[in-house]
């Protein structure tokens, strides 16, 4: 739990009584997605409607497009005029005066079986060649995943990264006095309830695997850390200690989690197995809050007071010296560690509020990502070239944004306080 802030919002987030439930619930939020900004280097894409897409309930080539453009490293193209599919020849002599550098046609078409046949293909528009094809069969449920997959396609096939964009995101939202837990594509879009309740949830965390979310519920009146499995629905307390149990984090091997527990006098941060026990203390003295894993597991990064104001620090992840991570400025909360370790988001108050901020771990190099004032819970995309965070701009909001910060998307839902993103692994 943290004891820091003396902001009303962040307090209320962590003293909240949100509680998750099952993925049980039919109830859909709709988003919007608005991209702003121009990035140093974009490729210039041409993404033409897939042929029988009318016919089908998503639009894929709609949906490639925003996925490439919410990135940072593609520019969509005017296209909906073309008329090709993946066996079309392209006139190159037509289509250069769009200056494109990438050409993706592809067609859906409804099989005898009551799926969907999805192909695409990707031409290099510079050269005139072929450069690859991308085939898919999905049930109508997974039209929007088979889309998502075939931007990563491209993402990958242009940038040499995976692309993040079949991944998901989960988040809370509270509205008219309830409270809803919501797993949502990458985007926001197909965002399905796993809660409606009176009673608030904080702190919700995907598994390594994506399989399953721990989350800190307070439905027993005390803030209790759960693990649900997704699939089936059924979930476990893994901590309910004497005092508070809160702030989980999964170990990257899946089978332990770090927490912030009471149950010995202040906040310490404790290592709890999935399997039981008596969890492993792992900090002494000083209120220890917010962990974080390296990616390799090596490495816990932490939120504690003890230089006499909250700062980041890290140390070994089984316990042991610690060293302060963070400098600039006086109190730095929230921090996240990027898949490829190289980075460190954190939330940093100021003058004007709380921002997110972007620190090179080698080089200790530190960058402001917002000119918001309200910015919370960072987390990165899959594949380190994104985060997702819940902000304040005309309304409460979900954002992405790029490592620079020239690139962000919105995610506006239909009303609510929308807060604690976190951003899950890449679907299979």
């Amino acid at each position: 739990m943290n004891l820091f802030s003396s902001s009303a919002r962040w307090a209320a987030r962590f003293f909240a009584a949100w509680a998750l439930l099952g993925l049980t619930s039919g109830a859909w939020a709709q988003f919007r997605v608005e991209v702003t900004g121009v990035g140093l280097t974009q490729l210039p894409v041409i993404v033409a409607p897939f042929k029988g897409e009318g016919l089908v309930p998503e639009k894929i080539a709609e949906i490639v497009q925003a996925d490439l453009a919410r990135s940072g490293q593609f520019k969509p193209l005017p296209s909906a005029s073309l008329l090709l599919d993946e066996l079309s020849r392209p006139d190159w002599a037509a289509l250069r005066p769009l200056s494109a550098e990438a050409l993706v046609a592809g067609s859906v078409t409804r099989l005898a079986n009551g799926r969907y046949d999805v192909r695409a293909r990707l031409w290099d528009a510079v050269k005139g060649q072929e450069k690859a094809e991308f085939k898919d069969s999905v049930g109508a449920a997974d039209l929007r995943l088979s889309a998502h997959r075939v931007a990563d396609w491209v993402y990958q096939q242009m940038t040499g990264t995976p692309g993040v964009f079949s991944s998901r995101i989960s988040y809370v939202t509270k509205s008219a006095g309830r409270y809803s837990l919501w797993i949502a594509d990458s985007d926001g879009q197909g965002a399905r309830s796993a809660l409606s309740s009176p009673e608030p949830i904080i702190s919700p965390s995907w598994s390594p695997a994506g399989t399953h979310l721990a989350y800190v519920s307070f439905e027993s009146r005390k803030p209790v850390v759960y693990v649900h499995e997704l699939t089936s629905g059924k979930r476990r307390v893994v901590a309910n200690f004497k005092g508070s149990n809160s702030a989980p984090a999964w170990a990257p091997d899946g089978r332990s989690l770090v927490a912030t527990l009471s149950r010995d006098g202040g906040s310490q941060l404790h290592r709890v197995s999935l399997e039981g026990g008596d969890p492993q203390r792992l900090t002494f003295g000083s209120i220890n809050t917010e962990p974080a894993f390296s990616p390799d597991g090596q490495t816990l990064y932490f939120v504690s007071d003890r230089g006499g104001s909250p700062q980041i620090y890290k140390m070994p992840a089984l316990g042991g010296p610690a060293q302060r991570v963070t400098f600039s400025g006086n109190y730095n909360i929230s921090p996240a560690i990027s898949p490829d370790g190289r980075w460190l988001a954190y939330v940093s108050r100021l003058s004007s509020g709380f921002r997110l901020h972007l620190m090179e771990l080698a080089s200790g190099q530190v960058v402001a990502l917002t000119d918001t004032n309200a910015d919370e819970r960072p987390s990165f995309a899959p594949n380190s070239r994104m985060l997702v965070y819940a902000t304040q701009q005309g309304g409460e909001a979900l954002m992405t944004t790029t490592l620079d910060g020239r690139i962000k998307a919105r995610l506006a839902g239909q009303g609510g306080d929308l807060r604690e993103p976190h951003w899950g692994p890449v679907r299979p």
